[in-house]
Order: structure tokens, then C-alpha cells, then sequence
């Protein structure tokens, strides 16, 4: 067999465990922050460079709410969290995380007993900050 081949797939081998690795590490310290806390729906997490963003859903406050936290050195310690949907009027379930370039988008239902849509909110950046909530609506314009 080609040395060089065989080097190659040496290599390979252990980045992917290094990153399986740290994945699962990051993966560990996101679940130890939202079982301390009045986690209940799925936690959504994306990862981008060191930045880890979570996502989840709870009925803490009598409704459920979607609320996110966000840590910028690879899960070591996380921000408090922040209620992106602040809706007493209906349910926000089913959340949705992702995150790109700066960029991360958390999506979600609103529902109640006449309403049951979609919405987001864009953070542009690196999640610090998030616009306000907009229906992505089946039909019609974003707003």
C-alpha cells in the first residue's frame, strides 16, 4: 500500500476522533447547563468556531416559551438566558437553531387555540443580539 495513502488515512482517522471528541464534550456541558435550569423541550444546539448556541423551549412562566443561551469559548460558560419569544398569549414550541458566519437564525411555532404559525428571529451578530420576531407565513410577505 502507498505510504502516503496510508498516512493520509492515519491522519484522518484521528482529526475525526478529535472532533467526535470535542463534540461530545461540548455536547456534555450544553446538557449540564439546561438540566440546572427549567429546561423541558428538545435542546436544540449549532456550533460554529467556538461558539456554541442553545436553544430550547419551557413553561416556566405558565406558557411555553423559547429561550437561548449562547457561550464564546466552546461551551466553558454560557450567557444568561435570554426569552426570545415573549408570547403569554400562546405556546412557543418546537424550536429550530442554527448558526453560520456570524449569523444564527431560531425558528419556532407559535400556537394557541386560534393560531399556529411559524416564526423566526436573525441574529447578525455572532448571536449577541437578535431582530424582532417575523411570521414566515405560507403565503404573503415575511413580517
Amino acid at each position: 500500500m502507498n505510504k502516503k495513502l496510508v498516512l493520509v488515512v492515519i491522519v484522518m482517522i484521528t482529526l475525526g476522533t478529535a472532533i467526535i471528541a470535542a463534540t461530545t464534550t461540548i455536547q456534555q456541558q450544553v446538557d449540564a447547563v439546561t438540566s440546572k435550569r427549567d429546561f423541558q423541550g428538545g435542546t436544540q444546539t449549532s456550533i460554529f468556531e467556538n461558539d456554541v448556541y442553545v436553544a430550547w423551549w419551557t413553561n416556566k412562566t405558565g406558557n411555553d416559551e423559547v429561550m437561548y443561551r449562547l457561550s464564546s469559548d466552546a461551551g466553558k460558560t454560557f450567557t444568561d438566558k435570554v426569552n426570545l419569544s415573549n408570547t403569554p398569549n400562546s405556546d412557543s414550541v418546537d424550536v429550530e437553531i442554527s448558526a453560520d458566519e456570524g449569523r444564527v437564525a431560531v425558528s419556532w411555532w407559535e400556537r394557541n387555540q386560534t393560531v399556529n404559525e411559524p416564526v423566526i428571529r436573525i441574529s447578525n451578530d455572532n448571536g449577541k443580539t437578535f431582530g424582532p420576531v417575523l411570521k414566515l407565513a405560507s403565503d404573503g410577505p415575511i413580517g
